[in-house]
């Protein structure tokens, strides 16, 4: 899993390196899928999640921007400052979809590393670890 992340995270320094902070969501989403293939990762955009309630699949409207090598949930940002209900959301979606690693990703930093946030779910007890790379 540590290798994975290692190249999602290489792949939108380089990204950010190249574009910079100020565009939209979009224009980061579009690139960094091109730049994840071409470090030969697998990987599914826009993947609709549904919410389980009383045994029936209800779609909420709920997408993950990415789900990398079926296995971590890339969510990204272009907004001034992560809050913490960004982080919760992800957290929602790794609880939703049963996965246990997930990255959040600010592009509109001037320093990518200060965007990112890593968030593992602990399924022994459902709760929930964070780390800032700062």
């Amino acid at each position: 899993m540590k290798e994975i992340t290692e190249k999602i995270i290489g792949a939108a320094i380089e990204v950010h390196k190249a574009l910079g902070p100020g565009l939209l969501e979009s224009a980061y989403e579009e690139c960094l899928a091109h730049e994840l293939r071409l470090c030969g990762l697998d990987l599914e955009r826009q993947v609709p999640l549904p919410v389980a309630y009383k045994g029936v699949k209800l779609d909420c409207g709920y997408r993950l921007d990415f789900l990398v090598e079926k296995a971590i949930v890339l969510e990204l940002k272009a907004i001034e400052t992560l809050q913490p209900i960004h982080e919760a959301q992800l957290l929602t979606y790794l609880k939703l979809g049963h996965w246990t690693v997930g990255l959040l990703i600010n592009f509109n930093v001037p320093v990518l590393k200060n965007g990112i946030r890593r968030v593992v779910l602990n399924y022994k007890d459902f709760s929930a670890s964070s780390a800032s790379l700062r």
